[in-house]
């Protein structure tokens, strides 16, 4: 269960567009903006595919200049009951 804290940036101009878009955006939840165009959200996905998916839909975006992952913690559940020590149940 990955979960990531996440710097974007965009124009100044756009920055109200540009959270308009990332609230539309499943797993993503914007934490604060400066008025110089940087975003600080947290990206929480299920797996690390769809964490991989989340940042190029992202940095797709024509809005945005760059999103950056600049902190990354993983966990491997089992059943969504507690975390995976690398044993076998």
């Amino acid at each position: 269960m990955p979960i990531s804290g996440v710097v974007i940036t965009t124009r100044p101009e756009d920055l109200h567009q540009t959270r308009q878009f990332l609230a539309t955006c499943a797993g993503v939840e914007v934490h604060g903006a400066d008025g110089r165009g940087n975003i600080v959200a947290v990206f929480d996905t299920r797996t690390s595919e769809e964490m991989e998916r989340l940042l190029k839909t992202v940095n797709a975006c024509p809005l945005v200049l760059h999103a950056g992952i600049t902190y990354l913690n993983m966990e491997d559940v089992i059943d969504g009951e507690g975390l995976d020590s690398g044993t076998t149940p």
